[in-house]
């Protein structure tokens, strides 16, 4: 992607998370959240922090349905920083026009990969009273993106020109129930157009074996390129919260047992070992591409745990075979 914007589009990101699956490298993404306000610096200070550990980094569009700067504008500036970013857009907020929209204005200002979901509701957010649309599913969505970008066709059936250029990627929760259908229903979205898919926390890596079986069976991992979501516990209060109110995430006995079995003031070190150790597990499974690290508001964590995991920093942005990283 080197078509220009007024910001520069996404010039300096070259390769990013593309390139890392073209080459076969075990590929890292983490996750950068934008700003509670107009402030440019706060998004170039995260991707300082990861620039040269990742392959790219997701823009989240206004998680958790809470109002923040918009995904399109941070890919921008986490561009510009020179981290690639990876555009999220959520069916949550905007209909078919408005999504096509802005799928069209990624492609205009060279942003290099999409991660198209559902998004939460609105009612978890802070304006629980805003009308949820929902016009399209995610599966809809990565469908409308791939039409788009390969076809040149809005849903409409009206052609474009020129067509985005983007890598197209969705998500996946391998622990919601009920389990057995996972693989399938990310079968569905690799069918649509997914190109590849992070998936909620890991804490359960003998039951992330099973779903990647469970893919393998049905050939998936030759079509898209499955990231591991991983992340840091820090505290026994995240510990509840991510096992109470993130939906579908598994966080085993033994890891409760873990957490809650050092000093409070110990907590955070654990969760960030125990993260490292899930990495490494994840690598030795066969048919995971990369990890997706989440880590909200410790992004100077990252380049910690992924070096403790056998990664080493590049200056060009690229995490090489060497120190580590295996290919999957």
């Amino acid at each position: 992607m080197t078509a220009p914007g007024p910001t520069g589009g996404a010039a300096g990101t070259a390769g990013g998370l593309r390139a890392a699956l073209a080459e076969r490298r075990f590929a890292v993404t983490a996750e950068i959240g934008p700003p509670r306000g107009a402030d440019p610096a706060a998004v170039a200070e995260k991707a300082a922090l990861l620039r040269g550990w990742v392959d790219a980094a997701n823009v989240t569009d206004n998680q958790g349905a809470h109002v923040r700067m918009a995904s399109l504008a941070g890919s921008l500036l986490a561009a510009r920083a020179g981290v690639a970013p990876v555009m999220q857009l959520t069916c949550r907020d905007r209909n078919r026009i408005a999504l096509q929209s802005d799928l069209l204005a990624a492609g205009a200002l060279g942003i290099p990969h999409v991660l198209l979901l559902t998004g939460d509701h609105p009612c978890f957010g802070d304006h629980p009273d805003a009308a949820p649309v929902f016009d399209l599913d995610s599966v809809q969505l990565v469908w409308a993106a791939r039409t788009l970008r390969d076809e040149g066709r809005l849903l409409s059936g009206r052609t474009v020109a020129p067509r985005p250029e983007f890598l197209i990627g969705a998500v996946e929760n391998p622990f919601a129930p009920p389990v057995r259908f996972r693989a399938a229903r990310l079968g569905k979205k690799i069918a649509a157009g997914a190109e590849f898919a992070q998936t909620q926390f890991v804490f359960d890596v003998p039951g992330f074996d099973r779903f990647m079986a469970a893919v393998r069976d049905r050939g998936l991992d030759g079509r898209c390129a499955v990231l591991a979501g991983v992340g840091p516990i820090r505290s026994l209060a995240a510990l509840e919260f991510v096992r109470t109110k993130v939906p579908g995430v598994y966080v085993p006995d033994e890891v409760v047992r873990r957490l809650r079995g050092v000093p409070r003031d110990r907590v955070a070190a654990e969760g960030v070992r125990l993260c490292v150790e899930t990495i490494e597990a994840l690598r030795a499974i066969p048919g995971v591409a990369g990890v997706h690290v989440m880590a909200f508001g410790y992004e100077r964590g990252v380049p910690e745990i992924l070096e403790r995991a056998g990664f080493r920093r590049d200056r060009a942005g690229r995490l090489p075979v060497g120190g580590g990283v295996g290919a999957g």
